[in-house]
């Protein structure tokens, strides 16, 4: 018998952001997510839409909306210094540096261009204006447990690989 994601299924997925303008992934997840239909809110409502009703081995593309998620790029979050005015640790495309502002709220900034005598950071998220979607492939479904159905997904979060090649 063949399962399909429904209300009080446990889903195990992996998934992958991809650049639509590139085709290339941005973020590739390969170890399973699990996460109980129809209970969990993990994942937005669009996205667990459009998983029901599907079976393992099947691949969902679901667009992303950036600019809902995080807004228009801001500019102004874009900041360039001298290398020699950033410690060493911090000389890496894709490091994350946190900074504080005038009131010690913490944000993220990414290393994103590095050349002989500068350094740039950005505050933006890496997928704010980018045009991308999420695309899941369904690994495993069963029944969820009373206890994955309280908390809304797998309950030992190691995953077993002979029940996910098992259910396969």
């Amino acid at each position: 018998m063949k399962h399909i994601i429904e209300e009080n299924k446990l889903v195990e997925l992996n998934y992958e952001v991809v650049d639509k303008k590139s085709n290339k992934p941005l973020v590739k997840i390969e170890y399973p997510i699990g996460y109980v239909h129809g209970t969990n809110s993990v994942l937005s409502s669009d996205v667990t839409s459009t998983l029901a009703g599907h079976t393992v081995g099947d691949v969902i593309e679901v667009p992303i909306d950036t600019k809902k998620l995080y807004g228009d790029r801001d500019e102004s979050l874009v900041f360039t210094d001298l290398i020699e005015n950033v410690p060493e640790d911090y000389r890496e495309i894709g490091m994350t540096i946190t900074m504080e502002n005038e009131k010690g709220e913490a944000k993220n900034f990414i290393v994103t261009r590095i050349d002989d005598k500068t350094l740039t950071v950005d505050g933006n998220n890496p997928l704010c204006g980018r045009d991308v979607v999420f695309k899941l492939k369904v690994l495993s479904i069963r029944e969820a447990t009373p206890e994955e159905i309280d908390v809304g997904g797998k309950v030992d979060a190691d995953p077993d690989m002979d029940e996910l090649l098992k259910n396969s």
